[in-house]
């Protein structure tokens, strides 16, 4: 069904709920005429809780900077409509589409797992990424506080953490926070992905309020903890001429570092994002998805070590070049963060700190 023949789904990033690849049965519709309210009600988001034996995952991709993420969800409430995560949820047994951002999947035992994992002789210390998949702090994380009890198991172990999210929920764990960074044990980056607030409902419509991503980073940065901001994706002809504002609002906020990536439309993501394009920005729709080929080699779905973060081409190399030159004259990347690994102190399940 074309988006255009279905009503705008309000709140929610995708417009459509595409068959899962791994799955064997399906349903749609064969004369949408003919049924009344087909998917128009409101869809209300449904929690499934994960039982898993593992919580961390090995990055093995060189063009991402940690050897390890932690996702204690899986899913994400935020919609924002171009993100690279949707594709994975189709292995635990939904769609990419609107499923991603109403059946959440959630790892309570994220903590428990984590605390056994620091206890075991096979873990050495290293930086761990929440997270590398979902945001951690996405909606249903202010009532389950799984990402705040992580972050304490950290402080516990001494344990380096990085954090990148959108969401101001961030700023209730600030004493945490504060204490990991007594001991330059995490480092925050929050993605920024404009300033356009109009955008931002439409593009990512269950975020913070970018105006609030910049009081995250300036009261971060007052308590000394290392911020910086993620520009990221860049989308050719919606969001590229608007990175000289995020980054100078950023680096006012006291932001040190930056980073960005070009959008990339791999598996499911195309047709979902294409979709609500086609709703959204119908007058430049094809434009825009002929910027993101010519970004990626001439296809929107680069999978390639090396080029999938940054692209390649004309406009990826523009887009480059502006980041290199906004971040000089903004006093960004000047210097780099290392973390404490040197604290890390290996209890056994039930010990407590004696200091």
């Amino acid at each position: 069904m074309l988006v255009q023949e279905q009503e705008y789904i309000k709140g929610r990033g995708a417009q459509s709920n595409p068959k899962n690849k791994f799955s064997l049965d399906e349903y749609a519709i064969d004369h949408p005429e003919a049924i009344d309210d087909w998917e128009k009600d409101r869809i209300e988001t449904q929690f499934f809780q994960e039982n898993g034996t593992t919580i961390l995952n090995k990055i093995t991709s060189p063009d991402v900077p940690l050897s390890w993420s932690l996702n204690p969800y899986q899913g994400c409430e935020h919609g924002c409509v171009y993100c690279y995560a949707r594709n994975s949820h189709e292995y635990w047994g939904f769609s990419a589409g609107t499923d991603f951002e109403s059946k959440i999947v959630v790892k309570r035992r994220a903590p428990e797992l984590l605390r056994e994992l620091f206890s075991s002789r096979k873990w050495q210390p290293a930086p761990i990424s929440l997270s590398g998949n979902t945001d951690c702090y996405q909606p249903i994380e202010r009532k389950l506080e799984i990402t705040r009890k992580l972050l304490e198991v950290c402080l516990e172990y001494k344990n380096p953490v990085g954090i990148i999210t959108k969401n101001a929920l961030l700023l209730r764990d600030l004493d945490i926070l504060q204490e990991l960074n007594r001991y330059k044990l995490v480092s925050v980056y929050i993605s920024i992905t404009s300033m356009d607030e109009d955008l931002r409902r439409k593009l990512e419509p269950r975020t913070s309020k970018y105006a609030d991503r910049i009081k995250i980073l300036e009261t971060l940065s007052k308590s000394g903890i290392q911020t910086g901001v993620m520009n990221a994706p860049i989308i050719p002809g919606i969001n590229d001429a608007h990175m000289y504002e995020v980054l100078r609002r950023a680096s006012l906020a006291g932001a040190k570092s930056a980073g960005y990536t070009m959008v990339r439309l791999n598996g499911a993501i195309g047709p979902i994002f294409k979709d609500w394009l086609s709703f959204t920005f119908p007058d430049r729709a094809q434009k825009v998805m002929n910027l993101i080929a010519d970004s990626h080699g001439g296809k929107v779905n680069d999978s390639r070590f090396g080029t999938r973060m940054k692209g390649e081409g004309n406009m990826a190399d523009m887009v480059n070049q502006q980041f290199k030159m906004y971040s000089r004259q903004f006093h960004l990347n000047e210097e780099q963060f290392e973390y404490n690994l040197n604290d890390f102190v290996r209890l056994k399940p039930g010990q407590l700190r004696l200091f």
